[in-house]
This record gives C-alpha cells, sequence and structure tokens, in this order.
C-alpha cells in the first residue's frame, strides 16, 4: 500500500536555506530603484546626518540678513534702492571684508541714478560677488534653461557673477551640493582663497551630498541695518578677511501657505521644523567645500553585494530557528548595519543606505520562521494522521443517510465560530505532572461537560486542539439563529463550569487535596466561512476555513488581556441585540491590517444593578468616543464612573487609563483613530 502522508528529509535544509536566500536577494535587489525606496533612503540619511554634524572648527564666513529688524529699521518696502546696497558694500568694504557676495539677482534695472551709485561701490570694493540664476522657458516645441545674469553695468564695474540657483529632491528637500562648476558658493571660496594666498577649490563633483551643520542660524550672523554701521552696532573687526554672504533672511516656516522666498527644507526641518535661509545654505556649501565633508553615494556594486552578504550571513545565523534568540540576532544585526552606516557617513564621508541590508534582514528573519513553522506543521500532521478522528452526532447521521457526500469539497456559508480554552492550563498540567492519567480525566471532564452545553444549543464541535475546544454553528444543518445560540452556549458553559468546579471542590476536600478550579476564555466571530470535507482522498474532516475563523480564535486570546470572560466580533455583536453586550476596542489583530470593532458578552457578574446599567452603558460609549478622538479629561471622567460602576471590568478601564497616561506625554500621531495594535496573538 502506498504511503501519501508527507515526509521532510532531515538534510535536505541546507538546500532550501540556499533557495530562500537567493529569492530575498531577488525580491529586495530591485528596490533600489523605486521611488518609494529612494523617500525612505533620503529620510534615514535625515536622520544620520543630523545626530552628529561635523561642525567646524571655524568659518571664514559670516552672514549678513535682510530680516525683519532690518525692514523696521529702514522703514522700507521691499525692493529697497540701489544706493542702500551700495552704501552696504562701501562699509563691508571698509571693514576689511575679503568677499562680498550678494545672493540678489540685479537682472532688471532701476533708475539710471540708483544703478549708476550701486557700480560705483562695486567698482571701489573690488571684491563683489553677485547671483545669476538659472530659469526654463517652455515653448510648445521645447525647453530651454537659460541663464539670467545682473546687469552689464554691474559686471562692468568688476562684479563676478556665480549661480545661485539649488536643486531640491523629489520631497522638496535640499540634500545636494549644487554640480555648478561657476555657483556662488565655490566663486566666494575661490575669490577668498586667491585673496589669501590658497590653493583653490578642485572642480565640484556630481552627485554628493551636503553635511548640514545644524538648523537655521547656525552660522555667524548679523542683520542688515547692523552692517550699515558697524561702528555702531558691531564689535571691532567682525568683517575682517571674511565671506560676507548678503540676502533675505525673513522668518522661516515649513509651511507652504506662509513660506518666504529664498528659503529651503533642510534634514534639520524634520527635527525643528524651521526653513533655512539661502545666505545660510550657501554658506553650508561653501564649507563643505572648503573642508571636503559633501558625502559621496556608496558604489553602486556596493548595495546588491552587501545584501547579498547580509542575507547570507542572517540565513546561517536563523537557520536553527528560535524566536527569541533568532529576534536579539535579528536586531544587533540590524543595529551593526545602522552603526556601519553611520560611521561611513560621520568619518569617511561616504553613504551607503542600510534600507536594502534591514530588509534583507527583517525578510530571513521572516522567512526562516516560515520555514520552521511549515516543518513543525507538518510534523504535527503526520503525528495526527496516526489517530482517528471522531465527528460530530448530527454530521454522522447526515453522512449515515448519504455517503456520496465522502469527498473533498466545500460551501461558503455565514457562520459562527467559537474558541474556548482553558486560562493557565500551564500551571494546571505542572500540577498534575507526576499524575497524568488524572489530568486527562479532569480534562475529558471538562470536554464533556462543554460539548454537551454546544451540541444543546445546536452546535458541531470541530476539534479539540490541546486544552481548547473549536466548534461552529449554521453547519452541516441551517441555523438562523447561529450567533444567538453560539452566545447562549457561552453564557451557559459559565454556568456549567461553575457547577463543574463545585464538582471538582467537593471530590477533592473528600480526598484530602486542594482543589482545582477551571477558568476559560471564549471568543466568537460571526462571518462567510468554507466549510466542507477537507483533506486527502484518504483522509479528511468536516471542518471550516476562512479569515472569520482566525479572528475568532484572535478574540479568544483577548480574553485575558481585557480581563473578560467572552469577546464577540462586530457581527456577532450585531446579531443579538438583546444580549447585554459592551464595545472593548478598535483593534487591530495580529496577521491583520484592519482594524474590528470587539464586545465582551457580559456575564450576570460583570453587569451593574439594572438601574443604573443605562446610565453605565452611556458613560462607557463616552469614553470609548472620547478617547478615539483624543479627548482625555473627558475620557478619564467616563472611566472613573465607569470602573466604580463594575469593579468586575477594572481591567479595561485599567488599560484605558494606563494608555490615556502614555499619550498625554506626547503629541498625538496626525491619523490618530484609537486604534490599538495587537502586539501578540
Amino acid at each position: 500500500m502506498t504511503d501519501t502522508r508527507f515526509h521532510i528529509p532531515k538534510n535536505s535544509g541546507g538546500r532550501s536555506h540556499q533557495l530562500l536566500a537567493f529569492c530575498i536577494w531577488l525580491i529586495l535587489a530591485p528596490f533600489g530603484l523605486l521611488p518609494g525606496f529612494q523617500l525612505v533612503d533620503y529620510r534615514i540619511f535625515d536622520i544620520f546626518s543630523t545626530l552628529s554634524p561635523p561642525v567646524p572648527e571655524t568659518t571664514p564666513v559670516i552672514l549678513v540678513g535682510i530680516d525683519e529688524p532690518s525692514f523696521a529699521e529702514l522703514n522700507m518696502q521691499w525692493p529697497w534702492p540701489r544706493e542702500i546696497h551700495g552704501e552696504l558694500i562701501d562699509s563691508l568694504s571698509s571693514a576689511g571684508a575679503a568677499v562680498i557676495a550678494l545672493d540678489i539677482v540685479f537682472a532688471e534695472p532701476s533708475t539710471d541714478e540708483s544703478d549708476h551709485a550701486l557700480a560705483e561701490s562695486i567698482r571701489r570694493a573690488g571684491n563683489v560677488l553677485l547671483a545669476s540664476d538659472l530659469t526654463v522657458e517652455e515653448t510648445a516645441y521645447l525647453s530651454q534653461l537659460i541663464r539670467v545674469e545682473p546687469l552689464l553695468v554691474f559686471l562692468d564695474a568688476g562684479a563676478n557673477t556665480g549661480v545661485a540657483a539649488v536643486a531640491l529632491d523629489n520631497d522638496g528637500v535640499m540634500r545636494k551640493l549644487p554640480s555648478y562648476q561657476d555657483g556662488f558658493a565655490i566663486s566666494a571660496l575661490r575669490a577668498w582663497q586667491t585673496a589669501n594666498g590658497f590653493s583653490l577649490t578642485r572642480d565640484v563633483k556630481n552627485h554628493r551630498l551636503l553635511q548640514f551643520f545644524g538648523p537655521s542660524h547656525s552660522y555667524p550672523y548679523v542683520s542688515y541695518y547692523q552692517a550699515l554701521d558697524p561702528d555702531n552696532f558691531l564689535p571691532p573687526g567682525i568683517f575682517q578677511n571674511r565671506i560676507v554672504i548678503v540676502g533675505r533672511s525673513v522668518k522661516t516656516t515649513p509651511d507652504p501657505s506662509a513660506r518666504q522666498a529664498d528659503t529651503f527644507a533642510t534634514p534639520f526641518t524634520l527635527v525643528n521644523n524651521d526653513l533655512m535661509a539661502g545666505i545660510e545654505v550657501h554658506a553650508t556649501i561653501l564649507d563643505n567645500l572648503r573642508l571636503g565633508l559633501s558625502a559621496k553615494p556608496a558604489p553602486g556594486f556596493m548595495q546588491p553585494a552587501g545584501l547579498a552578504l547580509v542575507v547570507l550571513i542572517s540565513i546561517f545565523l536563523f537557520r536553527g530557528w528560535h524566536p527569541w534568540l533568532g529576534g536579539i540576532s535579528a536586531l544587533i544585526i540590524m543595529v551593526m548595519i545602522m552603526a556601519n552606516s553611520f560611521a561611513l557617513l560621520r568619518f569617511e564621508h561616504i553613504w551607503l543606505s542600510p534600507q536594502l541590508y534591514l530588509g534583507g534582514v527583517i525578510l530571513s528573519y521572516i522567512g526562516e520562521g516560515g520555514m520552521a513553522f511549515l516543518r513543525e506543521r507538518l510534523g504535527r500532521r503526520r503525528i495526527k494522521q496516526a489517530f482517528n478522528r471522531y465527528l460530530s452526532p448530527v454530521l454522522v447521521e447526515q453522512l449515515a443517510s448519504d455517503p456520496s457526500q465522502l469527498r473533498l469539497g466545500g460551501e461558503t456559508r455565514l457562520m459562527t465560530i467559537m474558541f474556548c480554552d482553558i486560562r493557565g492550563f500551564t500551571t494546571l498540567s505542572e500540577r498534575y505532572k507526576n499524575d497524568p492519567e488524572s489530568l486527562v480525566h479532569l480534562m475529558n471532564r471538562f470536554f464533556t461537560a462543554m460539548t454537551a452545553v454546544i451540541h444543546k444549543r445546536d452546535g458541531t464541535v470541530d476539534k479539540y486542539i490541546g486544552d481548547c475546544i473549536m466548534a461552529f454553528w449554521n453547519a452541516p444543518l441551517t441555523d438562523k439563529n447561529h450567533a444567538k445560540n453560539a452566545c447562549s452556549a457561552a453564557l451557559e458553559m459559565f454556568d456549567r463550569l461553575d457547577s463543574l468546579n463545585d464538582e471538582l471542590e467537593r471530590e477533592m476536600k473528600s480526598q484530602g487535596l486542594e482543589p482545582v478550579r477551571i477558568d476559560i476564555g471564549i471568543g466568537i466571530n460571526t462571518g462567510l466561512c468554507v466549510v466542507g470535507n477537507i483533506g486527502s482522498d484518504l483522509r479528511f474532516d468536516y471542518s471550516v476555513l476562512g479569515d472569520c475563523v482566525n479572528l475568532a480564535s484572535r478574540l479568544e486570546g483577548r480574553t485575558k488581556k481585557y480581563g473578560v470572560g467572552i469577546v464577540i466580533g462586530p457581527e456577532t455583536a450585531d446579531a443579538v441585540p438583546d444580549f447585554d453586550t459592551l464595545e472593548l476596542d478598535l483593534l487591530a489583530v495580529k496577521g491583520k491590517v484592519e482594524a474590528e470593532r470587539i464586545f465582551a458578552l457580559l456575564r450576570t457578574n460583570e453587569l451593574p444593578d439594572r438601574q443604573n446599567l443605562q446610565e453605565f452603558a452611556v458613560r462607557h460609549l463616552k469614553m470609548i468616543e472620547a478617547y478615539r478622538r483624543g479627548d482625555w479629561p473627558a475620557a478619564k471622567t467616563a472611566l472613573k464612573y465607569c470602573r466604580t460602576s463594575v469593579p468586575a471590568l477594572a481591567t479595561i478601564y485599567d488599560i484605558y487609563d494606563q494608555r490615556i497616561s502614555e499619550h498625554e506625554k506626547s503629541a498625538l500621531p496626525e491619523n490618530w483613530t484609537g486604534v490599538n495594535t495587537a502586539k501578540s496573538k
């Protein structure tokens, strides 16, 4: 006879590990080309570059800001008369400035008198740099990049020019070093180096990343009106041999509706929500060029090659699967990856994004866990196939009358699923570790009592899973009141359990033994399921499959968390309006993305006095609503009343009390809805 059972060869693991590593590499390697990947890469760079920026000990740059105090002091609207800028140039030149760089594009003529006055100041100073700009002209036939230069009268007076335009990444943040060989910052730097007899900075390299040294106003700074009269407002020698960058520095804000001209988002904008003035951006570019601090991206081959190495190492470490040890190993590897990426950026000025490598570690952990889970499940299946299973009496009668149903197949039905589990079974089994027969006898009595109640309410016991009972309603026979019958069965199971515990207590006391009390938790959920004979041609069971089943199991697991006996799903609660139910939470159970409203099916000992029931229900609902809109005072007021009214439900209110205390310490997320994400089954 042919053996059709699954067998897993013990020595076949090496090949499967290699295949898993290759699949993970194949999945992740192309991710570096996706826009979403680049956005996350940008964010990681922002975080790393702001952790410990390489702040220069000294800088030749000082900023002169056209700011709010200057507008107030000069009492003039923008644009100011060009004679004012000429006076500033004369003042800075007299104060010993080595380079006077105006981040202002004088491309349009003013009055002849004003332009002539500014030109004469430029000629007298002999060290003035003016900004030029780049603009794109769009026509129906072409797109043309045009350089906008200052007026010829200023160039004839001896002014040099540099391109002040900068490029932003797709998310609107300034990160990349401008690649113009005659950019504004590098032109100012070269003029300063020439004046001091230093060797000139080499040409700018493409695709390098800027290292910002701090948030806005990290550079030496004075207001425009102060620079016009440094003798009265500023210390002596403040401009001596300095690169003075002049430009607008109005109040900066990341709000696009209030954003002023010539301000930019930088990695530090994520830290303090401030934009940086253009003159400070130019100063940052200048010091990056002067000190060689800009970071170059790692060579293209390093990402896929490094990913392969990380995945192989991770697979090797996780192959002897253990959730906790594997998780700790994964955490250590990820910390080492991030530390290496940070060190390369901070000390070697190389940017090697850790994102792909972190993904490789996580997928390796999940993949090895999945393989271990599969091996364990298949092993259990092989063992279970050695034992016969008993069908429910109703199903036996139906199959006896129609043997043609003994084939694979099924149908989709709206059903109600129940999971009933013994709480603290590990402790109970420890007590009987030297007397396993008594433990089996005790479990048989428990299963018999609970099964009788389920059958009484027209339910079918699917299986016994350790100390857990799984049952369902509305199959194989139709039951229009399946949700009501399941809830009635759950309440009666607790009543029957009380009787069983009383029987056990009397029996054990008569034997001089310490009594044992059994406690249970029940999860019930209603939804569409696939039900039918499921298995192989040689062996099958009448069972159910579907997401509804999984949620019922998760709900049973939450009973202990919330300190209630019965937790039901939203469709079940809607189907039993005559039962006493209480909304518990908006929960995203483990393994699901969408959140579900979950409810407690209240037993007699979990209810307030009947005269206070309506008030209690209203107060509890107010607490839930206040919590979900982030109104902590209202939530706490309602919570206090509810906890006092029904002490048996104190665990629920302790949970909300703790959550509110944690949320009060920090601002709520933007998309706050009050969803609680379960971190365990």
